[in-house]
């Protein structure tokens, strides 16, 4: 059976970000199947047979004027994807408790190592908001209590909050690529708690939880926050991520509407990380 023949996209942006994440998410949507953020943006590839020449024309951060991207794109035989992130993918430790490693790098001595295999998913603890938010975790009382991980990407969350001893867990995405490697990483970490599930908040009508874990991004928030108070449980607590700190207050107005109230944040570069409570 012979390789797939791969194009691959070579994206320089300005500004990095939220240039990267937002093109990322809508090149996902495209077809593309795997990237690697490099310190200029992003290179994606998108096997041949799934491409055509209108493939960018829907891209709308490429035609928003907003931001500055240019790229460049060939035809390539084959991509070794392992290859591809392990030499762009270094492990991180947050807090000198938790630390968010590939299975080739070598073991740390912390309470909580997760190994991750990210291909394409969201979620290895490099980026501001999901450290923030193994933070938030690592503080937060989990033992025994129900927990959700909404937009759950490559299931990082979801595992350290089973590592702290939270259960049980739903992890939810609606992507099929996240939903899957998720299911990989709870296993690749022997986890036992954390059930995965493909879709939206749709998901969550008629289930309760004590903690609700979103990192997402600032619309599909204000558009479910809504849903998350509905289905926390008396004084749980909804820890949300995924936009910048001048959206805070727009995103605790909307926390205040349906009872759930600030508590605290974090900041990491001019990236945010909120924690309510419901009231």
């Amino acid at each position: 059976m012979s390789n797939p023949i791969y194009l691959g996209y070579y994206f320089t942006v300005s500004p990095l970000q939220p240039t990267t994440e937002i093109l990322i998410a809508e090149l996902g949507n495209a077809g593309f199947e795997s990237f690697v953020e490099t310190e200029k943006g992003v290179n994606a590839f998108i096997q041949k047979q799934e491409w055509n020449n209108n493939i960018l024309d829907h891209i709308h951060v490429l035609h928003s004027g907003e931001f500055s991207i240019q790229y460049t794109y060939e035809e390539i035989e084959q991509v070794n994807w392992n290859k591809e992130w392990e030499n762009n993918f270094n492990p991180i430790v947050v807090d000198d408790i938790c630390s968010v490693r590939a299975p080739f790098h070598e073991k740390p001595n912390v309470e909580y190592d997760i190994i991750i295999e990210p291909k394409m998913s969201f979620g290895t603890g490099h980026h501001e908001t999901t450290h923030m938010m193994l933070q938030h975790i690592l503080e937060t009382d989990l033992k025994n209590k129900k927990a959700l991980d909404m937009g759950c990407g490559t299931g990082v969350l979801a595992i350290l909050s089973e590592l702290r001893g939270a259960g049980p867990i739903d992890a939810i995405d609606i992507d099929n690529w996240c939903y899957l490697n998720t299911i990989e990483n709870v296993e690749r970490n022997n986890c036992q708690n954390i059930k995965t599930y493909e879709g939206d908040v749709s998901l969550l009508k008629g289930k309760s939880y004590d903690i609700i874990i979103a990192n997402i991004n600032r619309n599909i928030l204000l558009n479910d926050i809504q849903y998350y108070a509905k289905s926390l449980l008396p004084n749980g607590k909804l820890f949300l991520s995924g936009f910048y700190k001048e959206d805070l207050d727009m995103i605790s107005t909307e926390c205040q509407n349906n009872n759930l109230h600030y508590i605290s944040h974090k900041i990491r570069n001019n990236w945010i990380s909120v924690s309510y409570e419901l009231k």
